[in-house]
Parts: C-alpha cells; sequence; structure tokens
C-alpha cells in the first residue's frame, strides 16, 4: 500500500489540520468496514488478554469498532494530538468498553509513554492517520513498548481529494479554483509527493514481515454529508477560504446536487491493511 501524501511539516498537529470540530469528525468521517475489524480481531487469536495501541486515533473508531468483535480486549490506550478528538474517543468507547480499561496519551504518537508498566501492545494501529507522523520514529517506538509477537496494523483508504470519479474530479477542481493547484495541508503549507510507501517503512523497522490486505467498499453520499465531510478535512476546512467559504460551499453544493444520480453520489474504494509483525511473529 502506497502512502498518500504527506504534509510539507510532520511536525503539523492534528489540532491544527483538522480542529476542534470532533462531533463532525465523528459524523461525517466514514467508518471502518466490518471485514477490516475482524481482520484486527484474528490478528490477535490465541493472545489471552490483548491490549490495543491506537495511534491517531481521532475520534476513537477503531477501538469502538473493535471492542465488540475482541471481547477479552483488556486495555485500551488512546493517542493523539488533539484533545478534543480524544474527549470524543473516550466518550464513544466508554459505552462498549465492559471491563476494558482505557488510558489516553495527548502528544505526538512517537513520544507515546505508556503510563501502567505491564501493559505491553499486542496490537498497534494506525488508521488513515500514518501520514501525519514521523514514520521511522513511530516505528521505533512500537519495538520498546511492543510486547513480543505484537501486530501492527496500517491501513487506511485515501479520501475524496484522491478517489478517482467524476463527481470527485469536478470537486476538486472547485477547491483548486479557490485555494490553488496544490493540496492544501491546513493552514501550513501543501501536501508533497510521496517519497517512498509504507511498506518500505515497515522493511526498514523491526516489523518487517508484512502481509496486505485489500477490501473493496461501496459507498453512497448524499451532497450535504460531502459538505460536512469537506468542513472535517485538511485540504478543505472552513478557515482555509477566509472569507469565501459561504460562497465556495454554495458552489460546490450545487455541483454535487448535478452529479448526484437519485440523489446520491457513488465511490468504490479500497481499504488496504498492512499487518505488519516482527520476523519470526505469528503469521
Amino acid at each position: 500500500m502506497t502512502r498518500p501524501d504527506q504534509p510539507a511539516s510532520a511536525a503539523v498537529s492534528d489540532d491544527a489540520l483538522f480542529g476542534p470540530e470532533a462531533a463532525d469528525y465523528a459524523r461525517y468521517r466514514p467508518g471502518l468496514p466490518d471485514a477490516v475489524i475482524h481482520l484486527l480481531a484474528a490478528a490477535q487469536h490465541g493472545v489471552p488478554t490483548p491490549v490495543l495501541l491506537d495511534l491517531g486515533t481521532g475520534t476513537g473508531q477503531v477501538p469502538r469498532a473493535l471492542l465488540p468483535v475482541l471481547r477479552r480486549l483488556a486495555h485500551v490506550y488512546l493517542v493523539d494530538v488533539n484533545a478534543s478528538m480524544l474527549e470524543a474517543a473516550r466518550a464513544a468507547v466508554e459505552p462498549v468498553r465492559g471491563a476494558c480499561t482505557v488510558d489516553v496519551f495527548t502528544g505526538a504518537a512517537h513520544d507515546f509513554a505508556p503510563a501502567v508498566p505491564g501493559r505491553a501492545p499486542t496490537l498497534i494501529t494506525c488508521s488513515r492517520s500514518f501520514h501525519w507522523m514521523s514514520r521511522p520514529e513511530v516505528l521505533s517506538l512500537a519495538d520498546q513498548v511492543a510486547a513480543p509477537h505484537a501486530v501492527v496494523a496500517i491501513m487506511g483508504d485515501g479520501s475524496l481529494w484522491t478517489h478517482e470519479a467524476n463527481w470527485t474530479a469536478a470537486l476538486r477542481a472547485l477547491i483548486q479554483r479557490y485555494l490553488g493547484e496544490d493540496r492544501r495541508a491546513g493552514p501550513h503549507g501543501t501536501y508533497a509527493e510521496p517519497d517512498r510507501p509504507y511498506e518500505d517503512d515497515l522493511a526498514d523497522s523491526a516489523f518487517s514481515a508484512v502481509t496486505e490486505h485489500s477490501f473493496p467498499v461501496a459507498r453512497t453520499w448524499t451532497p450535504e454529508d460531502v459538505i460536512g465531510y469537506l468542513c472535517t478535512t485538511s485540504f478543505a476546512r472552513p478557515l482555509l477560504f477566509a472569507g469565501h467559504h459561504p460562497e465556495f460551499e454554495a458552489a460546490a453544493l450545487r455541483l454535487l446536487q448535478d452529479h448526484a444520480g437519485g440523489g446520491v453520489l457513488k465511490e468504490d474504494a479500497v481499504f488496504t491493511v498492512l499487518l505488519a509483525r516482527r520476523p519470526g511473529g505469528d503469521a
């Protein structure tokens, strides 16, 4: 799986990129496919008391979906640089956590330090967020804190910016009319071209035994939901448009309505999961 474009600075925080709109993020960002959650649960087969470390947890999509499937999950670490996202993640996990305990860590993924000794992660997940991180440092950190047979899951499915369809191409062109040709990375610059795939990052890490799993995903969007989604992105946040956002939003809504057949817009995506282990770990 080749990673998405990386931002100009790996030090940019999610708070600067996405702002405090955790409720909109939770509402408009697509969840993880059921097949992905079952794959993650299966990766913990034979682990009596799994411990999850979710890096870049956002609003807690991974633990919220995994807990009802992997019921013996004993502990969850939620890690994000955005405090409002962490509050939303903790709230999302609470109704389904049962006896599972939860710790939160506010800060960069590579700075994570377990609060309680003896709870080594057996599953480390990074969903739709690895491209915002200092990847070699994150994988080094994972090697330091993970259990001997831990699994690292790097996963994602791109975005509506990268998806190729008539309606997303037209929407992307409209965004570029307002913000310039290059994809924005929040208020701090633009994306650079990819310099290496995730597989190369993993090959240079302790977790060099990698298997790739791909899951086709068919989604439908309403024009209004796409507008809500755009407000949560680093490339089309309202702040980027200065005083022109209402004008852009009205134009985007008209464009999306023109492209919506039967009131919906179709997205055919592929959700890719890289499961990585230390060599000699369980397959």
